[in-house]
């Protein structure tokens, strides 16, 4: 929800007022969204999925507004499958690291990513 309430860059421009779909489909940003991925079948895709309440509940409580506070107002997330997480992403420098939660590091705009 960050990507669609932006104000400058990238994602402002793409997500035109909020539209939230824009920013789902953007290409190359959710892997959950691609039918396939290098040129192999993607299984674990948003079709083949089967939500229970708790997706929905999770989904509501995002749409309405809410935010996980050690989050703030980051925009990427990756999970580098390693110990630690790089300084900075994606590799324009436009992010910079802000807090790791579980698996995920997540990355706060720079001046930079406004130029985007």
């Amino acid at each position: 929800m960050n990507r669609v309430h932006a104000t400058e860059g990238e994602y402002s421009r793409v997500s035109q007022g909020g539209n939230i779909r824009n920013i789902i489909f953007q290409e190359g940003q959710f892997d959950c969204v691609r039918e396939t991925i290098n040129g192999q079948y993607n299984p674990q895709n948003i079709y083949n999925m089967n939500p229970t309440d708790v997706h929905y509940e999770i989904a509501d409580w995002a749409l309405s507004g809410n935010k996980l506070n050690e989050i703030g107002e980051c925009l990427w997330y990756l999970n580098p499958i390693r110990p630690n997480c790089g300084s900075t992403f994606p590799s324009n420098g436009s992010g910079v690291f802000h807090t790791r939660l579980g698996m995920h590091c997540f990355y706060k705009p720079t001046s930079t990513y406004a130029n985007t």
